[in-house]
């Protein structure tokens, strides 16, 4: 007797635990792969992330946040930098960008810039004014010259990025081990 009742507490246990794994990778947190160099040198190709999921009921999207976006197919996920908020109008000239008419500081691309100021080149190609839809982002990688993203025209753009399609904002690298970080 004692017996079966220590494999149904077991059980209860087991059922319990999966329960809980479950909504928390539902609805709390879950672990997404960074495929690719678009967000270099911030995040690496093959990292493994942490994405908080609770914008859709806590908290808002920041410019400078980095987000997780569901690809419209949902054959997979991007990842991404929120660069212009709903409404706003963005521009960028000569690398500098600037929103509603105010340049934007960002400090994420201090290595990149000055890499593209030693050798002659620039980040970005000059684009804008464009005003930001409603209830959509503007997004771009780290790695601006490697990062498809809402510049240019679909199919080879990302396009302005509905905030019904954001998954989460990524919060931590947790592998490989010697790479463990908070990002921002």
């Amino acid at each position: 007797m004692e017996d079966k009742q220590n494999k149904y507490e077991w059980l209860k246990t087991l059922a319990f635990v999966v329960i809980i794994t479950i909504a928390i990778r539902t609805f709390l947190f879950t672990p997404v792969t960074v495929d690719g160099a678009s967000m270099e040198p911030t995040l690496h190709d093959r990292e493994k992330i942490i994405v908080s999921k609770t914008i859709n009921w806590v908290g808002e999207i920041h410019r400078g946040d980095i987000v997780i976006i569901k690809d419209r197919e949902e054959k997979l996920n991007y990842v991404k930098r929120v660069i212009g908020l709903p409404g706003e109008t963005i521009e960028m000239e000569n690398d500098h960008l600037r929103i509603n008419g105010k340049e934007i500081k960002e400090s994420y691309l201090t290595e990149a810039k000055e890499f593209t100021s030693q050798h002659g080149t620039k980040l970005t190609e000059n684009f804008g004014p464009m005003i930001i839809p409603e209830d959509h982002y503007f997004v771009m990688g780290d790695n601006r010259p490697n990062s498809m993203d809402s510049r240019g025209v679909a199919p080879f753009s990302l396009g302005y990025i509905p905030k019904d399609r954001i998954i989460g904002k990524s919060k931590l690298v947790i592998f490989p081990f010697q790479n463990i970080r908070i990002t921002n």
